[in-house]
């Protein structure tokens, strides 16, 4: 089958792993072009990935007729503008997370794509992984009975003590909800189904953070998003989960997803990763036990979704990352924030429907 040709907005932290697993790991797509605003980071990946084009501007590559697919790997609060050009021009398109930085925006998105009969979707990718397949097929299966519950947590103090550029964290777009929750509720909706409503609080615990890393250390960054959520949501299927995110308290680790059923509990991993452990507690078993990965990419595998939305394009079935899910999380997101500051729950409008488990594709790199 013809390769799916790619063409990358974006040279920033994240494109490196992009970058190694387009050329190295998936066997269906081929990285055709890159794009970045400062020409020399676009120029070190070319040479060391052989990328065959540089583009100078964003339109250009847009107007590449080779290119099927833009990846947009930008800010957050850049995510609209490249994406809605992109589609403009006839792209299919595939973000990093979120859809985009306001609900209005993500809305404009999904209306242009339908508009153009384009696929639009995105990151994260790591349910696909090894590490919540396996827990989704434990969920269907009946592992833990009829699901009741969920909770997650991602707790930490932020991105300035390591981070070399952690700025955009604490402005438009930013936030812990808004940066790591799309790994958790994406992960949350896959296991358990649509969200009908949502309540939150949320609070900036510090006005200004200051960066401690290199090569910013010392300057300070007004904080413009809230850095402690915390959310109750509703799930179509009657579940009740909660979610927890901040960048500002101390503590030991800060990943944690469980999910309760009548007959036990899934300790999931980490959502921002693609491999396990998975552990299962049954009712009858007095201790959890680490169940074996029943599927592929354990290894950090970025891209994964954006192979999927590519092998989509080529044989015409359904994309397992599209505007659906990607659409459907950013609103539950964004309404934690509006719940919060109206003081009652907020109905979610976007509807959402669980798509196709992973299959095998018989070989590692080539998905089905």
């Amino acid at each position: 089958m013809e390769k799916v040709k790619i063409g990358m907005v974006g040279v920033g932290d994240i494109s490196g792993i992009y970058l190694k697993n387009i050329t190295a790991l998936f066997r269906e797509l081929e990285l055709a072009a890159v794009c970045d605003l400062v020409r020399e980071k676009a120029e070190r990946a070319k040479e060391q990935y052989g990328i065959p084009k540089i583009c100078d501007t964003m339109y250009e590559l847009f107007a590449d007729p080779e290119i099927d697919i833009v990846l947009n790997l930008t800010r957050p609060y850049e995510h609209f503008g490249v994406s809605s050009e992109a589609l403009r021009a006839g792209k299919h398109v595939y973000s990093e997370k979120p859809l985009a930085a306001t609900l209005e925006e993500g809305r404009e998105l999904v209306r242009l794509a339908g508009e153009k009969n384009l696929l639009l979707g995105g990151a994260p990718d790591t349910f696909l992984g090894a590490g919540i397949q396996t827990c989704r097929k434990l969920i269907d299966a009946g592992f833990i009975g009829e699901p009741i519950g969920a909770a997650a947590f991602m707790i930490c103090r932020g991105h300035e003590s390591w981070h070399p550029d952690p700025a955009f964290y604490y402005r438009h777009g930013g936030g812990p909800m808004m940066d790591m929750g799309p790994y958790y509720l994406t992960a949350m909706v896959n296991l358990l189904g649509g969200v009908s409503s949502v309540m939150g609080v949320s609070k900036a615990s510090f006005p200004t953070r200051t960066i401690t890393s290199r090569p910013k250390c010392g300057e300070v960054v007004k904080v413009e998003v809230p850095t402690y959520v915390t959310g109750i949501l509703n799930f179509e299927s009657g579940a009740t989960g909660t979610i927890f995110t901040t960048f500002d308290v101390c503590y030991p680790g800060q990943a944690r997803l469980e999910i309760y059923g009548t007959k036990g509990t899934i300790f999931a991993p980490d959502p921002n990763t693609f491999g396990g452990p998975v552990r299962l507690l049954r009712q009858e078993g007095g201790e959890a036990q680490e169940i074996p990965l029943c599927f592929d990419y354990a290894e950090n595998s970025r891209g994964l979704g954006l192979a999927d939305m590519a092998k989509a394009l080529r044989t015409g079935r359904a994309p397992r990352e599209s505007w659906r899910q990607t659409l459907h999380v950013l609103e539950i997101m964004q309404s934690f924030e509006k719940s919060s500051n109206s003081g009652a729950a907020v109905v979610i409008e976007s509807k959402y429907e669980r798509g196709e488990p992973m299959a095998d594709g018989g070989v590692h790199g080539v998905l089905a």
